[in-house]
């Protein structure tokens, strides 16, 4: 066919050389080859491997390459040359020749590289678009804007079209993953420091009373700190008493199933592609180890779309993985340079690189369960379309390093097993806990991800999902990671993470009135009481701690103040209420941790009196952050503890496991897994392969 000449229309300077365009955009399907045959002929896969593919790709909705690819059974060069034979269309060097960034932008780079096609020349009134997914470019021609007339398809590989999409607009998605967020929700806007003005302001006027006004301010202080504490017990109690009902209703659902000897629904629809964003930054020791933990997950290598995202400026790291041999399920997203440095910046940038229909978060140091992603696949299937966020539990593998290793592990399982699964049992608004978040990836874009800007972007982000009507729903699987075992480190997390709570208050409160109205007066009230309560408690804590001196018969300011209001059982009063409180978190510690792997914790509950005192100075330290460097990230080193030396560690795999056992089926019920009736042979024959290349086009 003869080559055609470049029309100028969008370009300019010498034309280059057309690859041939084909005389119809898509090959009919009668007339095309099989996709495996033509692998087979060209030797670029081995006949066990392409039958194993076949047999997993009956089970699931995936192209037969990304199979072949994602288990290393075929190289992505030789995989595009059969393409190309199969679609009867040229394959495009798109690092030779370019392509016309005006038409990328009229596409718009994120769909480009969602759907991995190259808007590449307009010759002729002809717009040739690559691809690297041609059985999927017929349904993509709706999408495609007016002014790119007719339509000729050529081929690219996957790599080629992300590359050629980076190097014309790298720096335009980088500042849209900045500003994803509508200004009136986000850290960055001018208002972002209001609160820190406010905060000075009420800080000054308290030091000034107390020089002018002390008995008065007192007073007032020790009201609030009150009110914030009963305000924070009543809603542990409903939130505990809602999950005991809940656990309550599912034990006996389960009698109820096992008597009846009823197997759990199947899932009626394929599983579906999972892209899992895990950041890294200043972690170079953790690569590797990172690496052999991810390897362990049993979902299908070929829908598993794990993205190791690092900032483009981090060297370390960056250095510790390019020698790192990575799968091809695992890839590496660098994120430019810019003004800020955020955990929330990276995942937006790295969400463009996206496969899935889902899209999850892991830390540096968590090591998920290895179902955890047919949880997450079965979590969605049978959720109501309004639930935008499963959230799993986060746990942590080394309690018994020392004694703040297992405050931190109570206190996480009371967190997650009783805090944030009471909001969610109650439908209120769940303040999300940054890792093992799984999201509809619809659901995601429509609320603008993650602001870039706010240092405690989970929460943020739960607040958001409320608002626009979403639900998050809690998933009975669980993340293990490092437990922040060391002081100064401790109070550098914890303080980032009570200024991102005090932020996300100050952001969302810009509009109350907005807030109520799409919140509603029990999830208003609720907010308020999780962010703006907690801070609250955290920051007066010592106001509360002063009345133990009249445990020891020492004078107190207050004592003829309370007397005077409440009688002579005032003390007897806030006594009893202190004491409540504790007990409260004592009874929610051991409920959380009553399972066989921290029962040996029990005994340690009742410390967490000696633990929160910390969380004042991280307080103090957060309200500084706020008014001096709102958008500082105080970053937790991690690796510092080996999981290797914890009792609790898991062993380490089976060496060399079988690629088809690791993409079986979900077991439908507990006992023995079903799996297919027969696997391949290792070695199948020419009789059984031939028959079966008619599916693998």
């Amino acid at each position: 066919m003869a080559r055609t000449a470049l029309i100028k229309p969008f370009s300019t300077g010498p034309a280059p050389a057309v690859p041939a365009a084909p005389a119809t955009t898509l090959v009919a399907p009668r007339d095309q080859r099989p996709l495996g045959q033509i692998l087979i002929e060209d030797g670029a896969v081995e006949p066990r491997n392409l039958l194993k593919a076949v047999v997993m790709r009956r089970r699931q909705q995936a192209r037969l390459g990304e199979i072949l690819l994602a288990n290393g059974w075929v190289q992505e060069e030789a995989l595009t040359r059969a393409l190309s034979r199969q679609w009867r269309s040229s394959v495009l060097d798109l690092r030779a020749l370019p392509p016309d960034p005006r038409l990328v932008d009229a596409l718009g780079a994120q769909l480009c590289l969602a759907e991995g096609v190259v808007p590449w020349r307009r010759v002729g009134g002809v717009t040739f678009i690559a691809t690297a997914r041609p059985e999927d470019f017929e349904a993509l021609r709706p999408r495609l804007p007016a002014g790119f007339g007719a339509v000729r398809m050529l081929l690219c590989s996957e790599n080629a079209a992300r590359e050629a999409i980076l190097a014309l607009r790298r720096t335009a998605l980088i500042r849209q993953a900045e500003t994803r967020v509508p200004a009136q929700e986000s850290c960055r806007t001018r208002n972002e420091r209001r609160f820190g003005r406010i905060a000075v302001a009420v800080i000054a006027a308290a030091a000034l009373g107390l020089l002018l006004a002390p008995l008065a301010v007192i007073v007032l202080l020790t009201g609030w700190a009150v009110l914030t504490l009963i305000a924070s017990a009543t809603l542990k109690l409903v939130s505990f008493a809602a999950i005991l009902r809940r656990h309550r209703h599912d034990r006996m659902q389960a009698q109820a199933v096992a008597r009846a000897a009823a197997p759990r629904p199947e899932m009626t629809a394929p599983l579906p592609v999972i892209s899992v964003m895990v950041p890294l930054f200043a972690e170079a020791d953790i690569a590797e180890k990172l690496i052999d933990r991810l390897s362990r997950l049993d979902y299908p290598r070929e829908l598993m779309d794990i993205l190791i995202v690092v900032e483009e400026t981090d060297r370390i790291t960056c250095d510790a993985l390019a020698d790192a041999r990575l799968p091809r399920w695992m890839r590496v997203v660098k994120v430019p340079d810019g003004p800020i440095r955020t955990k929330p910046r990276a995942l937006n940038y790295a969400l463009n690189f996206c496969r899935g229909s889902i899209i999850g978060v892991w830390d540096a140091e968590d090591r998920p369960e290895p179902d955890q992603l047919h949880k997450v696949a079965r979590g969605f299937h049978f959720a109501p379309p309004n639930v935008a966020c499963l959230q799993g539990v986060l746990d942590y593998y080394n309690p018994r390093s020392n004694w703040l290793a297992r405050a931190f592990t109570i206190e996480y399982a009371s967190w997650f097993r009783g805090t944030l699964a009471g909001a969610a049992a109650l439908d209120l608004v769940v303040p999300l806990g940054g890792t093992t978040l799984f999201f509809r990836r619809d659901a995601l874009e429509a609320v603008g991800a993650w602001d870039a800007w706010n240092v405690t972007e989970d929460a943020d982000l739960g607040v958001r999902l409320t608002r626009r009507g979403y639900r998050t729903q809690m998933l009975d699987t669980v993340t293990h990671e490092e437990a922040n075992c060391r002081l100064i480190p401790w109070v550098k997390q914890r303080s980032r993470w009570l200024k991102g709570f005090a932020m996300t208050w100050g952001v969302h409160m810009r509009d109350p009135v907005a807030l109520w109205r799409d919140l509603g007066v029990r999830r208003f009230i609720g907010l308020q009481v999780q962010l703006f309560a907690s801070v609250s408690q955290y920051l007066l804590a010592p106001v509360l701690w002063s009345f133990w001196l009249l445990g020891l018969g020492l004078p107190h300011p207050m004592r003829s103040v309370l007397s005077g209001l409440l009688g002579g059982h005032a003390i007897a009063l806030l006594f009893t209420l202190f004491m409540v409180s504790e007990l409260l978190n004592i009874a929610i510690g051991c409920w959380a941790v009553r399972g066989r792997r921290h029962r040996h914790l029990l005994p340690w509950v009742p410390t967490l009196h000696l633990y929160f005192p910390l969380g004042c100075l991280a307080a103090w330290k957060a309200i500084y952050e706020v008014v001096a460097k709102p958008f500082y990230w105080d970053k937790t080193q991690h690796g510092i503890f080996d999981a290797g030396q914890d009792e609790t560690a898991e062993p380490a795999p089976v060496a060399g496991p079988s690629r088809l056992k690791a993409a079986r089926p979900i077991p439908l019920r507990k006992g023995p897994e079903t799996r297919p009736a027969t696997e391949p042979p290792d070695e199948p024959s020419p009789q059984r392969l031939v028959p079966m290349l008619g599916e693998v086009g």
